[in-house]
């Protein structure tokens, strides 16, 4: 799951949100004893998220559509197109205004933690709530922009046109792995927090 997932899967609670935004600037256990509790345990929620995921077999199903041309960053690739398909999934976004509040909610939640985001989620932060990221997974146009800032941090990744034409070529079956994955996901996710 990319940034769309992560928010999605800390279940409405800001102190989790803003530790599982957090999570990919946060580097080894000993940074972990910064921050307050509940963001230590979104935080750790992220790498949960991110572990199971790369081990659901659905998940590695839709990898393999893209790992011959993009390998090391076929996980990338899909958590991307994974995050489209949530925000296109009805169950949970029945419309398109509901996607939106969502968004703007989880903005206005973060606003009130950026005090302890990582440098780099600091200076990212601003244009993910101007440009309003998290809602434009919603469109293909939305996810051309996602996979392009994807490739800015990867400059060694191939060309990313590859993974759009795979994408919209492989839609169906690709939506169809989304599927198989979401609901266990959020089963392990209210697992992991039970157990707290």
């Amino acid at each position: 799951m990319n940034y769309l997932g992560h928010a999605f899967l800390s279940l409405d609670d800001e102190y989790l949100l803003a530790g599982n935004m957090m999570g990919d600037f946060v580097k080894g256990k000993n940074r972990l004893e910064a921050y307050e509790p509940r963001i230590r345990t979104g935080i750790m929620l992220h790498r949960k998220i991110d572990s199971y995921t790369d081990s659901h077999i659905a998940v590695s199903k839709a990898k393999n559509i893209f790992r011959e041309t993009y390998q090391l960053y076929a996980g990338a690739v899909t958590d991307i197109a994974f995050d489209h398909f949530l925000a296109n999934d009805p169950k949970f976004f029945p419309t398109e205004n509901e996607l939106f509040r969502f968004t703007q909610t989880t903005y206005q939640k973060l606003d009130k933690h950026q005090d302890v985001f990582p440098e780099t989620l600091k200076a990212m932060f601003p244009y993910m709530k101007s440009q309003n990221w998290l809602y434009h997974y919603r469109t293909l146009n939305g996810i051309q922009k996602s996979l392009s800032g994807l490739q800015k941090r990867a400059p060694n990744m191939p060309p990313i046109e590859e993974a759009y034409k795979l994408l919209v070529g492989y839609y169906y079956q690709l939506n169809q792995y989304y599927f198989e994955f979401i609901d266990d996901m959020i089963h392990h996710v209210k697992v992991e927090l039970s157990a707290q």
